[in-house]
């Protein structure tokens, strides 16, 4: 397809969305599309003035919100589920025409949010807290759980939508409105959501205005969710550097952080390991979302009594991998996100022949799209030893190939990043698998068995330790994290005993 049909391709898919023309044209803000590089549309943005405003309007949409009974509230969320899977091909096609996935990841993207929705359905009617016993006769203690207030949310490019549902499907059941920041990256895939959020509003009646809301802008938007008191919550996806900046403005104001930072995920090739089962699972950890997943695979431990023929069977999958416009089924990999990801990819490669690296791929692929698109070949880098730019995440192709000789030590090597998101080994050994998922092993939020580091599941919480943050989105207890507990006792006596044995006798 030529740069033109780029264009015409995102104006039809917005229109089948429902999305209005105003709300993607004639703005400040340049929508491109990595497919071609070219501008797509010209999004309008709010200033720092209408940002205060909206999140001043989401906190009188919490006063009314928190009322509503939690399996109403549910309902909305069921409402929003129910638009994802009607809009399901047409989302999932509007994120790979501006964040470059490949179509089937685009799509599987927008099931993330269905199948999120689905969940946090089922979670309305489960919000439940304690009972205790109470060291006092005729007394209970309980625990109770409220809506919090305004959760924030700032996402970023490479799910430029998936991560919002994470948070918004558990925020709106219990009771909180959310005010939405999404990389100015990716703005239209926010504004078509958007959209389908007001189509199931609509659908369910009485919503408050400003239970949702989205506020397209630069840093400077940012940093208003970040300071605005009304916010109790922020949940913020990005580099490790954005955290660095967000979380102690957070903390010097009390309020809570949810942070999903960087990633330099690790995998383990056992000798027993199913060897076609892991390069399967390396090849998509690696490549996929051309390495701009947050639990792409950066470095991978092999021992040596299966090293050659594990690298050797991966050259042969980087040299054959298809590369080229996302639309395309056959293509595997798309393009990198801009200009800046493919230097920023080839300066760690630069680094790393500098330390004796052997560098297979890395090279750009020029397809007929456009002189501004940047599509590269996936590297695969044979090292000796773990220096700064392994340890460093870049968030591009980028995988580092190192032998071991005993587990002990390539967990050692595993953990001795900054980072700690997603790990996993490869092996048929139970003692091996076992002590990899121990308090002794991989020290991520998320450790695996004979299956990659990427593709987490509804569910499971998501996040990781470090300098990965330490949030946790997605399932499990995490709807904790958007709620505030209140410890009750009840006396239904007629004394006054007083916990621990204390004596106050007037």
């Amino acid at each position: 397809m030529t740069q033109s049909n780029v264009i015409q391709d995102v104006t039809e898919t917005l229109a089948r969305l429902g999305v209005r023309a105003e709300r993607f044209s004639n703005g400040s803000l340049p929508a491109r599309s990595p497919i071609s590089g070219e501008i797509v549309a010209r999004v309008p943005e709010c200033t720092v003035q209408q940002a205060s405003e909206a999140i001043e309007k989401a906190h009188l949409a919490f006063m009314a919100w928190r009322a509503v009974p939690a399996p109403k509230r549910g309902e909305l969320v069921r409402l929003l589920g129910e638009e994802l899977r009607a809009a399901r091909e047409d989302l999932g096609r509007l994120v790979t025409l501006e964040a470059g996935k490949i179509l089937s990841e685009g799509q599987g993207e927008v099931q993330e949010m269905i199948d999120i929705c689905d969940y946090a359905v089922g979670l309305s009617r489960q919000l439940c807290g304690l009972t205790i016993a109470s060291e006092r006769p005729d007394h209970r203690l309980m625990e109770n759980w409220h809506p919090l207030g305004v959760v924030g949310v700032i996402s970023a490019f490479n799910f430029p939508v998936a991560v919002w549902s994470w948070n918004a499907a558990l925020a709106l059941v219990c009771g909180n409105p959310v005010v939405w920041k999404p990389s100015e990256k990716t703005p239209l895939t926010a504004i078509a959501v958007q959209t389908l959020f007001e189509r199931a509003a609509a659908k369910f009646g009485g919503v408050p205005e400003g239970l949702s809301t989205l506020l397209i802008g630069g840093r400077a938007v940012g940093e208003v969710l970040v300071d605005h008191p009304r916010v109790p919550l922020v949940s913020a996806t990005g580099s490790t550097q954005m955290g660095r900046t967000v979380a102690p403005k957070l903390a010097a104001r009390f309020a809570r952080s949810i942070l999903e930072l960087g990633g330099n995920n690790g995998a383990i090739v056992a000798p027993t390991a199913d060897m076609n089962l892991a390069l399967r699972a390396i090849a998509f950890g690696a490549m996929g979302t051309a390495g701009q997943r947050c639990t792409s695979l950066r470095r991978l431990f092999v021992h040596t009594a299966v090293y050659e023929d594990c690298v050797a069977r991966l050259k042969k999958v980087y040299d054959s991998v298809a590369i080229g416009d996302p639309r395309r089924q056959d293509v595997l990999i798309g393009p990198l996100v801009d200009k800046q990801s493919y230097q920023t990819m080839q300066q760690s490669l630069e680094q790393a022949v500098a330390i004796g690296g052997k560098v297979l791929g890395g090279t750009r692929v020029q397809p007929e799209l456009g002189d501004d698109a940047y599509y590269v070949r996936p590297a695969l880098v044979e090292v000796n030893s773990q220096d700064d730019v392994v340890r460093r995440e870049t968030f591009a192709p980028i995988l580092y190939v190192m032998r071991y000789e005993n587990l002990q030590d390539a967990i050692h090597l595993h953990n001795e990043v900054p980072q700690g998101l997603s790990s996993c080994i490869f092996t048929n050994d139970l003692r091996e698998a076992e002590y990899f998922l121990s308090a002794l092993g991989s020290d991520c939020g998320i450790a695996n068995v004979n299956i990659g580091p990427s593709g987490a599941e509804i569910g499971g919480a998501f996040g990781g330790e470090k300098e990965t943050g330490g949030g946790r989105e997605a399932g499990s207890d995490c709807w904790k994290g958007y709620m505030r507990r209140a410890t009750n006792t009840i006396n239904y006596g007629t004394r006054l005993p007083l916990a621990q044995g204390v004596k106050f006798d007037i």
